[in-house]
């Protein structure tokens, strides 16, 4: 009985002093909303969410690898403007401890305009953020 009380308090996640506090760098823009349209690399926005889906446009000007953040549980796509399916998606992960990003899902992706449709969301507003690697 002591030894399965030990395992369970070693297993206890030590709590957060605060939340967001301490970003690495390509995501330092989370910790604030900055209205705008589109999704920008490194500028968090927060987008109304309609029938559990939201949807943005966006444009990379320079190759490379490019992470979707977002605050809560969903599914992630992104497609090239006009095309029919999503792109496949190199890797899918979690933010930080102690961060409020709650799955970060990357793409390589080449210069061009782009969609991004996030579904399943469960909340009213989202928080998503286009992250440079």
């Amino acid at each position: 009985m002591l030894l399965a009380a030990a395992l369970l308090l070693a297993q206890t996640a030590t709590p957060c002093a605060a939340t967001d506090a301490a970003l690495p760098a390509p995501l330092a823009g989370w910790r604030s909303v900055i209205p705008h349209s589109g999704l920008m690399a490194g500028h968090a926005t927060l987008d109304d969410v309609t029938n559990g889906a939201v949807r943005i446009e966006f444009r990379i000007d320079t190759a490379g690898t490019y992470g979707i953040a977002l605050d809560q549980p969903g599914w992630i796509d992104v497609s090239a403007k006009g095309a029919s399916a999503p792109l496949k998606s190199i890797e899918h992960g979690h933010g930080p401890a102690c961060a409020t990003i709650r799955k970060i899902v990357r793409f390589d992706l080449q210069p061009g305009d782009y969609r991004l449709d996030v579904t399943n969301l469960k909340l009213a507003k989202a928080k998503v953020m286009l992250v440079r690697d």
